[in-house]
């Protein structure tokens, strides 16, 4: 089942807060990046984020999930409502994410 773009929408309006927040449509899905790396996506109407250590922290009790059948654990954000903890979160998993990959 391929994301809805309305959902998508409602997870960009939350990370509002955040500038550099883009995405890329890929295989019916959205990858979230933040200040150029990626930092998570939205995949079968989830948000999903990558399992860094202060993710993990930040989040304790959020259930690891694959974004599609062959992919990498990530954790499902569930809670969209609190929008200064979500930039908080976010600005703490670039943190811990290595430099992007120079584009040829």
């Amino acid at each position: 089942m391929a994301s809805s773009r309305e959902y998508l929408e409602y997870v960009l309006d939350q990370l509002s807060e955040l500038d550099e927040v883009t995405y890329r449509m890929m295989m019916g899905e959205y990858i979230i990046y933040y200040r150029g790396k990626i930092i998570g996506g939205v995949y079968d109407d989830r948000f999903l984020i990558k399992p860094t250590r202060a993710a993990e922290e930040l989040l304790p009790e959020a259930e690891r999930q694959l974004p599609y059948e062959g992919g990498r654990e990530m954790l499902a954000v569930e809670d969209l409502n609190d929008r200064a903890f979500l930039a908080d979160l976010i600005r703490a998993v670039y943190e811990q994410l290595p430099a992007g990959r120079k584009k040829r």
